[in-house]
């Protein structure tokens, strides 16, 4: 199994959680880990993807939350045709998942948020300028010793432990594109580079400059 770089930041994205968080909405889900972990702190999760397979592996692990923490309420679906109910969610994930839909998706989960919400986007992108090229050579030898800690780990599963992956695309926007759109469709958001092929967005739905 690779080094999954998702899993890796879930706790900076949980960092980003509203301190009394009872709503939120992670779209694209996938196979539902990062919305158990929400759920697991107690909070009303709604998990959205496309993909039926996916969902159905989420589903089958939805019980593993903390203690007495009711579990993610996961749908097939595609989040461009939903009505999301306005002003209602207090956090709202997407784990490399917005590079599947138009980028203006984000105006709809803008106003899905509620006052205060909180909106984290850990996303993808292709290696376009000198800047991209410089940060995917320094991620590739951490990465590789990441991959072979994980390599070992999985050594010592069971046979057929393996487990399944949602569906991937490649990105095709570059990032200078997706600060301009970002910077017109969720004023006040703050964009920043990580490792491993990524960047975090936050924007902040009470007009306060976001953190990060």
């Amino acid at each position: 199994m690779p080094f999954n770089h998702n899993d890796h930041y879930h706790r900076l994205l949980l960092r980003h959680l509203p301190k009394t968080c009872r709503t939120a909405l992670d779209v694209g889900c996938g196979t539902g880990r990062f919305a158990r972990r929400l759920a697991g702190r107690g909070i009303d999760v709604h998990a959205v993807d496309p993909s039926a397979k996916a969902l159905a592996h989420a589903r089958a692990g939805a019980g593993e939350t903390a203690d007495g923490s009711p579990p993610p309420r996961f749908e097939h679906a595609d989040v461009t045709r939903l009505q999301l109910p306005a002003g209602h969610y207090e956090f709202i994930s997407c784990l490399a998942s917005l590079h599947h839909m138009p980028f203006e998706t984000v105006t709809a989960l803008r106003k899905a948020l509620a006052p205060g919400g909180v909106l984290v986007v850990l996303g993808c992108y292709p290696e376009k300028s000198a800047a991209d090229w410089a940060w995917s050579l320094a991620a590739v030898p951490v990465n590789a010793v990441a991959r072979l800690a994980v390599a070992v780990a999985e050594g010592r599963r069971p046979p057929g432990a393996g487990p399944v992956q949602a569906p991937i695309a490649p990105p095709e926007v570059p990032l200078s594109r997706i600060r301009r759109d970002a910077a017109a469709l969720l004023p006040g958001c703050r964009i920043r580079r990580l490792l491993f092929w990524r960047y975090l967005l936050v924007f902040r739905a009470d007009g306060r400059p976001s953190g990060g």
